[in-house]
């Protein structure tokens, strides 16, 4: 066995829905939670042949709210893992929790069943916007939630937060970045705040409340800076970590590495196959339980799908992406997207190191755009060349070389 596969494990189940929440959710369900369980253990039961010969070094368990879902559910799932996967010893094994639905006991249990890395949602340090967004915790519980962890034994913790939120200010922001820095956090996620259409705080867009695009290009830029000098290393558009802390489980999915996931809507991606399943939970437990169809979208990639997903995810990253990497995924030209990259360097959007093309801070806040940008790029190149495998010319150029 020399194969590695993270897990992802979707737990879609919160006290109270948050009113920029976009994600597969459902709120006051709590007597769906033993189906949706026992239907959660039998799906990876099932599926423990299709990665026999594979060792799973990443498990990671998103929502939701995994710590609302109960500890010894969690514990109960991942020990399902380890005695049906070749689970490695030094595995990552990632939980979301928030402050408000965890307890010391909590904690000391999934510390002993072999958790080992916590992502806590504070989101804000500003008790007022956490109440108007519809958190349930205050700051200080999330100080608390930290200094429980660190007594159950977790080092490496991770805090979430969110810039461009109502009524929020430059000045707030710093203040919650400064406020988060002196928990020590090993990682910080800083997002910036979307609204999504289907979201409460949608009749808001466009209002005065809400930070303009100026307003968070400048939260994010002061963010880079400042978590740069505090010795956080940023490795994503918006991640941030100390030395040798990056979240390895989250790398897989900007490396086009294999994942599987369980759960409501949960993805994967296993060579080139992707798909997804079914988001509704309980359409989810019904097809599990009769044997039913629980797969929503499945795609087979092509070469050139591939490379179009090193570039997209790729360049997520600090670590970007190299012509060497392209051309071993789909054997064309990297000229075009070379030569697109010079004319970004000179405005101050992108970088050439170490042979590697990637966006500044700058480009970062652009990243929709430029991304968008090289896969017309791509696309048009494409369209002008054809593919390198139905040419002639390529396969004598490879024959020429013998």
């Amino acid at each position: 066995m020399d194969k590695n596969v993270g897990i992802y494990i979707h737990i879609p189940f919160c006290a109270s829905r948050c009113k920029y929440c976009d994600f597969c959710t459902v709120a006051d369900c709590d007597l769906l939670m033993p189906r949706y369980h026992n239907a959660l253990i039998k799906h990876i039961k099932e599926f423990a042949p299709r990665l026999a010969g594979y060792y799973v070094d990443t498990v990671y368990f998103g929502g939701g709210t995994p710590s609302y879902y109960g500890a010894k559910r969690l514990v109960k799932i991942f020990d399902t893992l380890k005695n049906h996967y070749d689970v490695l010893v030094d595995s990552e094994v990632t939980v979301e929790i928030n402050p408000d639905s965890i307890t010391q006991e909590d904690l000391i249990l999934l510390r002993k069943a072999g958790f080992n890395r916590l992502s806590i949602g504070a989101q804000s340090a500003n008790n007022e916007i956490l109440k108007f967004i519809g958190r349930r915790h205050s700051f200080e519980q999330v100080e608390k939630a930290v200094a429980m962890a660190r007594k159950a034994g977790f080092e490496n913790y991770s805090l979430d937060l969110i810039y461009g939120l109502p009524n929020q200010t430059r000045d707030d922001w710093a203040d919650t970045l400064n406020r988060a820095m002196r928990l020590k956090p090993k990682h910080l996620s800083c997002y910036g705040l979307k609204i999504e259409e289907n979201t409460p705080l949608y009749a808001l867009k466009g209002s005065d409340i809400i930070p303009d695009d100026e307003a968070q290009a400048d939260m994010y830029l002061y963010t880079v800076e400042t978590l740069a000098r505090f010795g956080y290393h940023q490795y994503e558009i918006s991640n941030f970590c100390k030395k040798g802390y990056e979240s390895k489980h989250n790398l897989k999915y900007w490396r086009l590495e294999y994942y599987a996931g369980f759960g409501a809507s949960a993805a994967s991606n296993l060579g080139n196959l992707r798909y997804s399943y079914v988001s509704s939970p309980v359409e989810y437990i019904d097809a599990v339980e009769s044997g039913g169809e629980i797969i929503a979208e499945f795609e087979e990639l092509s070469d050139y799908d591939r490379a179009s997903e090193y570039l997209m995810l790729g360049l997520r990253t600090t670590n970007g992406i190299s012509a060497e990497e392209y051309c071993s995924i789909y054997r064309c030209s990297f000229e075009p997207i070379d030569e697109l990259f010079k004319s970004y360097v000179d405005k101050g959007w992108a970088k050439f190191v170490y042979g590697r093309w990637s966006f500044t801070p700058k480009g970062f806040l652009l990243s929709n755009r430029l991304i968008g940008e090289v896969l017309d790029t791509q696309a048009e190149h494409k369209l002008t060349v054809g593919s390198p495998w139905m040419r002639s010319d390529y396969y004598q150029s490879l024959f020429d070389e013998f």
